[in-house]
């Protein structure tokens, strides 16, 4: 029974934090576009969210059967569901009949009720503080989520598995849903440390300080979405040619290459540069642009800063691309990957070292790294 109840949290644990892992980055960008700034509590609570997301899942949908399902199913599958209500406290009477309080307490059916209420305490919990919902939202949400898990359990995952592998139980519904309530009461007191998303949305035009990891965080947007981009593009790529019957492309394909390594480079590196005032994608999204004497200098001293960072980095991994080179440009793009790597350390390394945290594009252009919210302060 121990281990019945306690792998399902070190499944939590683990795959929580991979899952929180996998979407850090962007969980920062949104954080920053949302509330002008970085809160760390917050961020604890999305990590919160994510394991116990993971660790619910495990809880109450595996293990999944396995092998021959039919054969399982003929000698595990549960016949009916449980739709008695209290029928867990009539076997609570009944089990521990004559037992005294501790062994009570111990006992598997008086642990099972108390398991079901208290899982569902961190869904009241994070639902009203950390999404901001009200006491009646957070029950009733609860309650939802209780049905669809027994749903998902009678139904065998929608159809996957042709048994009910595991009873669902009204009495579970009420218990989970109990832990609901318990624990949107208990938010205020327990989470009171967590800030509320309204508060740091209401300061989210105040400037804040050009530090290194938010310029760094820019870097990594900008380079993601230069990889997110180009994954798309070729998967739709393939995806069409395979819908229309014609043969999938290798690696020699120029079209394959055009789609996935040119556009997403004029998409991410060239369209930025060439609007407004010259901000990258990632550091519009963490409230930063360039700033000149003029303000916004001219196209020329935009693009010279963009093929001094970031668009040099991307050119230069064009280039490594290059489908079926030969001659003069084979040299060009087997030199290009190792220089690519070159322009990344030492834009990443020109960060910290510069006046302003400007970096070396910063340098090459002459411009300074603002926030851009002091602008529109200085303005109003």
């Amino acid at each position: 029974m121990t281990d019945r109840w306690t792998w399902p949290a070190y499944v939590g644990v683990v795959g929580g934090a991979l899952l929180f892992a996998a979407f850090l980055v962007p969980a920062l960008a949104w954080q920053y576009r949302r509330y002008g700034r970085l809160s760390g509590r917050r961020l604890l609570g999305a990590a919160a969210v994510a394991v116990y997301g993971v660790a619910l899942v495990a809880y109450t949908l595996l293990p999944l059967p396995g092998g021959d399902l039919a054969a399982w199913c003929a000698q595990h599958g549960v016949p009916r569901p449980e739709l008695v209500p209290g029928h867990s406290l009539d076997d609570v009477r009944r089990e521990t009949a004559g037992l005294g309080v501790g062994a009570t307490l111990r006992s598997v059916v008086v642990l099972q009720v108390v398991f079901n209420v208290v899982l569902f305490v961190p869904w009241g919990m994070l639902v009203r503080r950390y999404l901001g919902r009200g006491l009646a939202v957070a029950t009733l949400s609860g309650l939802l989520a209780s049905l669809l898990v027994e749903t998902t359990q009678y139904t065998g995952i929608f159809g996957l598995v042709p048994c009910s592998y595991r009873v669902a139980d009204v009495d579970d519904v009420l218990a989970n849903t109990l832990g609901a309530l318990l624990g949107a009461l208990l938010a205020p007191l327990l989470l009171r440390w967590m800030p509320r998303a309204g508060e740091l949305v209401a300061g989210r035009g105040r400037a804040r300080p050009v530090t290194v990891w938010r310029r760094w965080l820019g870097m990594v947007l900008d380079a993601l979405l230069l990889t997110a981009l180009g994954v798309v593009l070729q998967v739709g790529y393939r995806t069409l040619l395979s819908a229309l019957g014609r043969p999938l492309p290798d690696g020699t394909d120029t079209t394959q290459w055009l789609v996935g390594t040119v556009v997403p480079f004029v998409a991410v590196f060239v369209v930025p540069t060439l609007l407004g005032d010259g901000a990258s994608w990632g550091q519009r999204t963490v409230w930063l642009a360039p700033r000149w004497s003029d303000r916004r200098g001219t196209v020329g001293r935009r693009v010279a800063r963009a093929a001094s960072g970031g668009a040099l980095w991307g050119a230069l991994g064009v280039l490594a691309g290059v489908p079926a080179a030969g001659g003069a440009l084979a040299v060009a793009s087997d030199v290009a990957a190792p220089l690519a790597v070159l322009v990344a350390v030492v834009s990443v390394v020109a960060v910290p070292c510069t006046r302003g945290r400007r970096g070396l594009s910063g340098v090459v252009s002459g411009a300074e790294v603002r926030d851009v919210r002091e602008g529109a302060l200085s303005r109003g």
